[in-house]
């Protein structure tokens, strides 16, 4: 399983599914992360955390635990 972790900088990727429960996987579907959704990854904190990602024209930062939630292909 890839999660969005695993993407490199400048990488794009689809959304597959969304791992997690109740209110965790309802803000992460609230920030426009949901299935069949590409993201783009475009800059990781020097220690890894939180990652920027552009999805739906707009820039993201989400945290690597909420990233490891999101598989992509």
């Amino acid at each position: 399983m890839k999660t969005l972790r695993d993407i490199k900088i400048g990488e794009t990727a689809t959304v597959v599914k969304l791992h997690g429960e109740g209110a965790v996987k309802r803000r992460i579907m609230d920030m426009g992360i949901t299935k069949h959704t590409p993201v783009r990854v475009r800059k990781v904190a020097p220690l890894g955390d939180p990652i920027e990602v552009t999805v739906r024209n707009y820039e993201l930062s989400i945290r690597k635990a909420d990233a490891e939630m999101i598989e992509v292909e």
